[in-house]
């Protein structure tokens, strides 16, 4: 056979230029159109019949040489047993076997077209085999092949009783074969020699071939004897050639590099290999049959016959078989009588089932085939199972053994010489499926099933390569991050078993319409035969055995419920892969001698590089050196793994599988919110990631995507843990749990490497500030990687996501040291001054914000600025505060560093809100911002009044800053917006107006001079006043405040009262400061329902009120204002009562006036006995007060109409 990979087809048919050598064409190309294939009708029944060349090493075919009339056969050509080209095989070993096959040869055939196996083609086999099958119901003779399955391809070979028991009798091999062998089926064996007449047919035949292929008639000299005695011996060597029984099968180390393994006798030897399509059979055969060109078709087949024995049906079928699997269209025949030749003829290959005395149906061979191939794969359904198909010499009985269950029964199960070649083939055919990713999904069940079953033939010491191997691709079939839809396979997944096919499909057809199937005579025969053919005779009924099986059964891929589920099993995969290789691998004591030139590497560690922040920087910088030296394919191996053998890769696909799944296991604990498990997984990952790394020669871009994705989930997870410090025992407990593969693939990863590479990452530290800082760092490093190799600019989206961990991780950290500056501010003293442990904490606040800010601003996230804005500005609030003035409340004043602060504060603030542009971008934020810039000046306006710095400052220039501070925080307090911050907003709103009628109330009551001043003021204060009842009068939980302006506001006109002169004014000022009394009915409402409900709450519910419901009242501010309030209620009336009893004196009576002192005369006196009783409680007092107020408001009604 030609050592071309190519395809290589016949040559062209007699007319076409014959080139020397052999002509290559793809596969699938065929030598001439015939070759496409043909229907043959042969006696009315139509059987189809297809034949594709899709190998052949034959030479261009030349016309053969008819010999002459009287030609003697027995008399050798000159060229006999010489080496022929147009002979091929069929020229050399005639004599010996070129009729029996090698017992590897479908493993040959299979390994060259792997394609084909496991889905398109139904049997692979030797043409021989296939003849020897369809001929059973004629023939007497015996049956013995070997049977495996690999998919639905089933792959024949003749297993030859006699050669594997006289090989047992040398080596001892098989002893359990034919024990077994003697024990139920032939008691007496013993080996049958072949008949001379046996061997006088086979050199007739020989010397005809060499003479037609010769071209000349004539006799030649016979070769020497010592040339006769090399081929005789020659002979005998290939009949009984140890070499073509291999057993038990070893396979060299490098077998994945070259499972085809030629020395072993697994080579593809046949001159063609046709894809042969017998109906719905497809069938990879292969044939060394001798093909010549002449005569009217291009190609023919040459036969002898002796013209004393009439052709029988098994020479019949066996010539038509031959003609049809090579597409050959006619047969010539050449008739001897006792080795003279004595005519030729030819006949059409549809012809041959019609000839005298060979009579049989095409229908009925159909027949047969359909019915061996359904029983076969209705029986032989395990995949790396070697069945034996056998039918004695002259018995009608067809039985099938399970060799591999036998086998198993003995001592060594490695004993069957099938193994090694059935595992190979299963492995390969599971790698061509994966390399076809078109269909990959599809296959992942076969692919799966033909895995296992490879690795459970393979004994782990002899082979580690090819376990390690099927191991990883194995792991590879599982997607570890699978959506859940996909996750359902097409058929039901009901099977998590190692084997193909569940116990349903193995089971029989209906007994009534299989009665084959039931149990023969002998008993003892049942127990260890898988099936039985009890006739033969059976074969010839169409469609006698229904296989269930011309599909290939679904290979179900195993249901994982849940993604740990799915990336343990992917574990599992990869622990049996890493201890195959580290098992191939030499222990240190049969590792050579250390090179003396070469120096030794000590490991040590600076005691400065752990612990604490600064060590963690140490620890950073070291790892960046590492990432960086990486990029140049540093190595460096503990266990003295070679760079480029089988397991530095294996081991390398391996590790990187596991740290892959290790990281999809800490991102599904981290949706689990179990912290503590997902830092161990994550740890496990990047020590898987660190051994990687120690074993890489050159790093790949996408690995270092990887680490930086798996430092980036790092950092989460270190947020979480600091964020969730209340479970902190339980999230210790997950991370030092460990099951017993974690351990065994730790073990492994620690050959190679100590692991400590990113130790400073996955340690769980209790200390909150060290979590946030390993956090940071997590995500720093990140970012780092990603800029090896412009990682970033291929890998934007998390290039971006990093950035915004960043900036948040340097928000948390901003925030942590700003609250720790605040809680140190409010430990101290407030005599004392600022520390310098606050101004460091200030300043590594400023600086996290400052560099969280730039991360955000650098990926165009103006939203989570605006924050860090905001948050920076809140910091120069807290540094406002901590320099309030040191003096004592009653000397303090408003600071210049307060208002440098506050005003840096505002600033802030203002760019927040400038970086958010409009409230569209984010509606929460931007009312956020306002507020607390609101809120800023707010309170700056508010500590300019309370503690005004008048020892710096003009009176009247503090008021107009304080008057624009409070405008401005006005303008930033939104009152309209319904929203949960709405009633705060309205209380800042009303408290501002309140603040600015005081201040203006103040100013008129201090100021001298200046007549159009005062009555700005007036005007402004009035407004103000009205301005916070309107605010106040909105909300329902601020009744004192209400309360207390409504009072400011008659105080205020009292003191207008004070300047005014004429009765008639003064009156006028006093009815309108009765009517704000009047007014404050509203407040004394909410005042009542509050402490109604005061009084009701405990009556109702065991707990006391302030447990459940917000702070109530403030009883003692109610008691005071409503003292103030019925003093100056008193003071108003009695004021009423003398100036309307004076004017009533000096001017004639007035209807209107005289309601008026009438009623005000009453309630006066009421109020009076009302005060006088100190006994009243506060409810009845209010109650008192409402029903005062309710008759001062007829009355002035009564009067106004009157």
């Amino acid at each position: 056979m030609g050592d071309s990979k190519e395809a290589v087809a016949e040559a062209p048919p007699i007319g076409a230029t014959a080139r020397d050598g052999l002509s290559l064409l793809s596969q699938g190309e065929t030598e001439e159109p015939s070759a496409q294939g043909s229907a043959l009708f042969l006696g009315g029944n139509e059987v189809k019949s297809r034949a594709v060349v899709k190998y052949s090493s034959a030479p261009p075919r030349t016309a053969f040489a008819r010999l002459e009339e009287k030609t003697d056969l027995k008399l050798p050509p000159a060229n006999w047993l010489r080496e022929s080209a147009k002979l091929g095989p069929a020229g050399t070993t005639i004599l010996g076997n070129s009729k029996k096959s090698k017992p590897f040869s479908s493993f040959g055939m299979a390994y060259d077209f792997i394609d084909s196996v496991g889905n398109d083609v139904d049997v692979v086999s030797d043409s021989e085999n296939i003849k020897k099958l369809l001929k059973i119901p004629y023939s007497k003779s015996h049956v013995s092949m070997a049977v495996h399955r690999i998919g639905r391809t089933l792959l024949l070979d003749e297993l030859d009783i006699q050669e594997l028991f006289m090989r047992s009798s040398q080596t001892g091999d098989w002893t359990w074969l034919k024990e077994f062998y003697q024990r139920l089926i032939d008691q007496k064996w013993q080996r049958k020699k072949k008949s001379k007449e046996h061997w006088y047919q086979k050199a007739i035949l020989s010397k005809f071939l060499y003479y037609s292929i010769n071209g000349d008639g004539a006799a030649q000299p016979v070769p020497s004897a010592a040339e006769q005695q090399e081929s005789s011996s020659s002979d005998q060597t290939n009949d009984s050639d140890g070499a073509s029984w291999p057993a038990p099968f070893e396979m060299p180390s490098s077998v994945s590099e070259d499972p085809s393994a030629s020395s072993q006798g697994l080579k593809n030897d046949f001159v063609r290999n046709i894809l042969w399509t017998f109906e719905d059979i497809h069938m990879l055969v292969g044939s060394n049959m001798p093909i010549f060109g002449g005569g009217r078709y291009p190609a023919v087949s040459l036969r002898l016959r002796d013209n004393n024995k009439p052709i029988n049906v098994l020479t019949g079928i066996d010539y038509w078989l031959d003609n049809l699997i090579c597409n050959v269209p006619e047969l010539v025949m050449c008739f001897h009588v006792n080795g003279i030749v004595q005519k030729y003829e030819m006949i059409k290959t549809e012809e041959i089932p019609n000839l005298e005395n060979s009579n049989f149906s095409t229908k009925v061979i159909k027949d047969i085939a359909q019915n061996i191939l359904s029983f076969l794969k209705s029986n032989c359904t395990k995949e790396g199972h070697t069945y034996w198909l056998f039918k004695a010499s002259g018995s009608d009985i067809v039985k099938l053994y399970d060799l591999t269950t036998l086998c198993e029964e003995t001592e060594d199960k490695y004993q069957n010489p099938f193994t090694m070649p059935v595992a190979i083939l299963l492995y390969k055919v599971a790698c061509n499926m994966m390399m076809k990713k078109n269909q990959n999904k599809k296959h992942y069940g076969t692919v799966r099933t033909l895995l296992l079953n490879c690795v459970k033939l393979l004994d782990k010491s002899r082979h580690p390569q090819i376990i390690a191997s099927a191991n990883y691709m194995l792991s590879e079939l599982f997607q570890l991050v699978e959506p859940k839809k996909e996750e359902s396979s097409e058929s039901p997944l009901n099977e998590n078993s190692d084997e193909s096919y569940s116990e349903e499909e193995e089971e029989m057809p209906d007994s009534d319409e299989n009665g084959s199937y039931s149990t023969s005579s002998d008993p003892s025969d049942d127990n260890k035969a898988v099936a039985i053919i009890k006739s033969v005779g059976e074969l010839s009924v169409p469609e006698k055995y229904k296989s269930i099986h011309q599909i290939r059964p679904s290979c179900a891929f195993p249901v994982c419920h849940d993604t740990e589920e799915r990336c343990r099993l992917v574990l599992s995969y990869v622990l049996e892969g890493l201890k195959s290789v580290d098992s191939s691998i030499k222990k240190e004591s049969d590792l050579p001698a250390a090179d003396p030139n070469t120096p030794i590497p000590l490991k040590y560690e600076d005691e400065s590089t752990r612990g604490g922040p600064e060590g963690l920087e140490k620890q950073m910088a070291l790892f960046l050196d590492k990432m960086g030296s990486l990029q140049k394919g540093n190595y460096s191996s503990q266990s003295g793994m070679i760079p480029g053998s089988w397991q530095h890769k294996m081991k390398l696909q391996l590790i990187l599988k596991s740290s892959k799944a290790y990281y999809v296991l800490s991102d599904a604990a981290m949706s689990l919110q179990k912290y503590g498990r997902a830092l161990r997984y994550i740890k496990l990952a990047l020590q898987s990631h660190d051994t990687y790394c120690c074993l890489c020669t050159n790093m790949l871009s996408e690995v270092l995507l990887f680490l930086s994705q798996y430092l980036t989930l790092c950092g989460d997870i270190q947020l979480m843990l600091a964020q969730n410090a209340n479970n902190r025992a339980a999230h210790l407990e997950e991370f030092n749990y460990q099951t017993k593969e974690d351990q065994e693939i730790l073990h492994s990863l620690h050959r190679e490497s100590s692991c400590q590479g990113f130790a400073w990452a996955t340690d769980l530290s209790t200390d909150l500030e060290s979590q946030l800082s390993v956090s940071c760092k997590c995500y720093e490093a990140a970012n780092e990687i990603l800029q090896f190799n412009d990682l970033k600019s291929q890998n934007p989206e998390h290039y971006v996501q990093v950035l915004k961990r960043m900036g948040n991780i340097r928000n948390e950290i901003g925030v942590f040291y700003m609250n720790q500056a605040a809680a140190l501010q409010s430990e101290r003293a407030v005599s004392k001054s600022v520390s310098t442990a606050e101004q460091q904490l200030w300043k590594k606040s400023f600086s996290c914000f400052e560099k969280g800010i730039h991360n955000f601003e650098s990926i165009d996230d103006a939203t989570n600025a605006a924050l860090l804005l905001c948050n920076t500005g809140r910091l120069m609030r807290i540094c406002a505060q901590a320099h309030c003035g040191a003096a004592e409340d009653f000397k303090r004043e408003f600071s210049p560093e307060e208002g440098l602060y506050y005003n840096k504060a505002v600033d802030y603030y203002l760019k927040a809100l400038r970086s958010l542009g409009t409230r569209d971008i984010h509606p929460a934020v931007w009312d956020s911002v306002n507020w607390e810039l609101s809120t800023t000046y707010f309170t700056m306006a508010t500590l300019q009044q309370d503690y005004a710095p008048l020892s710096r400052k003009a009176q009247e220039q503090i008021e107009k800053e304080v008057s624009e501070a409070m405008m401005k925080s006005l303008k930033y307090c939104d009152v309209d917006s319904v929203s949960a911050r709405q009633p705060l907003c309205q209380y800042r709103a009303a408290t501002i107006h309140h603040r600015l009628a005081s201040m203006y109330h103040s100013c008129l009551r201090n100021q001298v001079g200046d007549e159009h001043l005062r009555k700005q003021h007036r005007m402004l204060a009035d407004l103000h006043y009205s301005k916070a009842v309107k605010l106040f009068q909105l909300l329902k939980d601020a009744p004192c405040e209400l309360l207390r302006v409504q009072l400011e506001r008659v105080a205020f006109a009292e003191f207008q009262m004070t300047s005014q002169n004429s009765n008639v004014g003064k009156l006028k000022t006093l009815s309108g400061a009765l009517d704000i009394m009047v007014r404050t009915k509203h407040a004394f409402q909410l005042i009542r329902k509050e402490l109604l409900e005061e009084f009701d709450q405990p009556k109702s519910e065991e707990t006391p009120p302030a447990a459940e419901s917000p702070p109530g009242l403030n009883r003692e501010e109610v008691l005071k204002l409503l003292s103030i309030f019925e003093s100056r209620l008193s003071f108003l009336l009695l004021q009423s009562v003398k100036l309307l009893s004076s004017t009533k004196k000096k001017t004639s009576s007035n209807l209107e006036e005289d309601v008026v002192l009438k009623t005000n005369k009453q309630i006066y006196s009421q109020l009076l006995r009302a005060t006088a009783n100190k006994n009243a409680s506060l409810l009845e007092r209010i109650d008192l007060l409402l029903h005062l107020l309710e008759q001062l408001a007829h009355g002035a009604a009564g009067g106004a109409v009157q």
